[in-house]
């Protein structure tokens, strides 16, 4: 049986950079198409590169992942899942920033005990990380909002366009109802999107 060697990669949004940990995946010698990675939250396991990587996973393979906080943020789901690979699979785990968590190496009883008894606390500590960074998310949105300040996308109306776009809007509006210029010019011109150009052009009709 040819045993295979995978690698797990996450980060939490689109917005960040697995380049970080591709690069020491890559350093392994682990081909590039048995790199699974998720640009998702790490609250569960529904991740699709996770679900695709457990249906490659076969007895004997080796899984990498560079921390236990790439593969999960909820310490009962991370033991599942651990637990789900090494014994029902019967695949191999290596965390490469916690050499104590390496299932080819540790396979007494005492060894095991220490590997479950590390997961369970780095695990929770992962947890512990994504509750203290949601908490502190809340409390910044409700300072901000004590402090009048307001989030998430502007509330785009008439009144709030700026001089130049009511200038822009007046002078244009003709040209755009005898469709001299089409809706996309308009827009662009105004620099607004289709839901808000709309929106605004109703209530500006209602003042003519």
């Amino acid at each position: 049986m040819n045993k295979k060697i995978f690698g797990y990669i996450r980060v939490s949004s689109k917005d960040q950079n697995e380049a970080r940990q591709l690069k020491e995946i890559k350093e392994l010698g682990i081909d590039e198409r048995d790199i699974f990675t998720d640009k998702e939250s790490g609250k569960d396991f529904n991740r699709p590169q996770y679900q695709a990587l457990k249906q490659c996973l076969r007895k004997g393979d080796l899984l990498y992942i560079k921390s236990i906080d790439r593969f999960g943020r909820n310490s009962k789901e991370i033991k599942k899942e651990w637990e789900d690979i090494t014994q029902n699979i019967k695949a191999d785990i290596k965390v490469l920033d916690m050499p104590l968590l390496d299932t080819t190496q540790h396979k007494d009883t005492l060894g095991t005990f220490v590997s479950d008894l590390v997961l369970q606390v780095l695990a929770f500590v992962s947890e512990r990380e994504r509750e203290n960074i949601l908490q502190r998310q809340a409390e910044g949105i409700a300072v901000a909002k004590a402090n009048g300040k307001h989030l998430g996308r502007p509330n785009l109306n008439l009144s709030t366009l700026s001089k130049e776009q009511k200038q822009k809007l007046e002078s244009n509006f003709s040209k755009w109802k005898n469709k001299e210029i089409t809706g996309v010019e308009f827009m662009t011109m105004l620099e607004l999107k289709k839901n808000s150009f709309y929106k605004i052009i109703g209530e500006y009709e209602k003042t003519l």
